[in-house]
């Protein structure tokens, strides 16, 4: 229904603009049919040979010429809105398949060799997921070596439903400025951690940012050796955190949070990112309240569900910044705090319960999402955005990034 409402403000408007629509379709018939508002806008009109119900559609109630049409290649061309009066039957031109190829390759080596050319179609795919191939922003970054500090760097999420750039985010330091990613499709939600890692370091020169990844996916999984990959060509410091290394790692990102209370040494200080794969498995890093009974008395021992809560609370706005994939509402509600759950402004959703929806985004938007959709939250805007996410990139698209990152430390 919105899409139907924007391209019907598009005929009726864009002309004014320099927007113009061309659209070409087997049939009009079914429920998908256009509108006789936005039919009625679009004055020229090109018909094949087409049933009688079709016809009436295409052009005019009174106007069935095109169910006579019989020669193959026979059409009616009529610039009058359809009325009967402004038909002009033609030929189409024929080519042999030799010279269509020929001038469809003559056509192809022009525009690689023109510049300055306008930016290509723009494809909507509703039930497919979308490519990273497509990412042109994504791929300046990787192009171009980073020459000074990220301030603000970006993670980009997928197509947009609608016409501009793709879906991202931005991570500030400032409160508030760490990212969850709340659903139970395994691979989309792997695929914005990956692409998110390789954005962010695409982004910083050498030296300027700090990985530390959380993840207990078993070895030989296909998800852990996406994960392998994505890490193996990034220019920085990555470590990974299993179960038995989360303490050291906490206390490690801890004393990186104590060292940043002079706002010039945390400007000067590395970036660093804590992103949370499957938050759910870490059973430790789940939140306790300050009126559960301890036995453990002894002051030197870290609690990791407060540590991480802290970290939520007190680093964004000193580059430290959390990413946490969590497969549920409940499960994010049972490891964080109220308090740190609201340090999340930026929140991506997929399809989920309108309850849980509107727990995390104050909106049942979620609940109506389907299939290869998601929608990005973003408190700090204030505005709610849907779109396709990323599909898992491939092995080759992954070795060409790494060449370009691999670049980029080198230069």
């Amino acid at each position: 229904q919105n899409a139907a409402l924007l391209l019907d403000r598009l005929v009726r408007q864009g002309r004014a603009f320099g927007i113009h629509v061309m659209l070409g379709s087997q049939t009009l018939g079914g429920a998908y049919t256009l509108t006789r508002t936005t039919l009625g806008q679009m004055v020229v009109r090109i018909a094949l040979q087409s049933n009688q119900a079709d016809a009436m559609l295409i052009m005019d109630e009174d106007n069935t010429a095109p169910r006579l049409l019989s020669r193959p290649g026979e059409a009616i061309y009529n610039d009058a809105g359809g009325a009967i009066e402004g038909n002009s039957p033609f030929q189409i031109v024929w080519l042999p398949e030799e010279e269509r190829n020929a001038c469809l390759e003559g056509i192809r080596q022009r525009a690689l060799r023109a510049t300055g050319m306008p930016p290509g179609p723009v494809v909507f795919e509703g039930n497919a997921p979308a490519h990273v191939r497509e990412n042109n922003l994504l791929a300046a970054l990787l192009g171009a070596p980073p020459t000074q500090r990220a301030t603000a760097p970006h993670i980009f999420l997928g197509a947009p439903n609608s016409i501009k750039g793709p879906t991202e985010l931005t991570l500030h330091r400032q409160s508030g400025s760490n990212a969850l990613i709340v659903g139970q499709y395994d691979e989309p939600a792997l695929a914005m951690l990956g692409l998110a890692l390789i954005a962010l370091a695409a982004q910083h020169p050498p030296g300027t940012a700090r990985f530390v990844l959380l993840d207990s996916t078993p070895a030989g999984t296909a998800h852990r050796a996406f994960l392998e990959q994505v890490t193996s060509i990034l220019p920085h410091e990555v470590r990974w955190v299993g179960h038995t290394q989360l303490d050291d790692a906490l206390r490690m990102v801890g004393a990186e949070l104590a060292a940043r209370t002079d706002p010039e040494a945390a400007a000067a200080a590395p970036s660093i990112y804590l992103c949370i794969h499957h938050l759910e498995r870490f059973k430790r890093l789940r939140f306790e309240e300050d009126f559960s009974l301890a036995l453990d008395t002894d002051a030197e021992a870290l609690d990791p569900g407060r540590e991480l809560n802290r970290l939520l609370s007190e680093g964004a706005h000193v580059g430290l910044h959390v990413l946490c994939l969590c497969d549920t509402y409940n499960n994010a509600s049972r490891f964080f705090s109220r308090r740190a759950l609201t340090q999340f402004e930026l929140r991506v959703l997929f399809q989920m319960s309108p309850s849980d929806s509107i727990s995390l985004i104050d909106s049942p938007k979620a609940s109506t999402l389907g299939l290869h959709r998601a929608v990005l939250y973003n408190a700090q805007e204030g505005n709610l955005e849907t779109f396709r996410p990323y599909a898992l990139p491939d092995a080759s698209w992954l070795e060409h990034a790494g060449r370009l990152l691999a670049r980029q430390s080198a230069g």
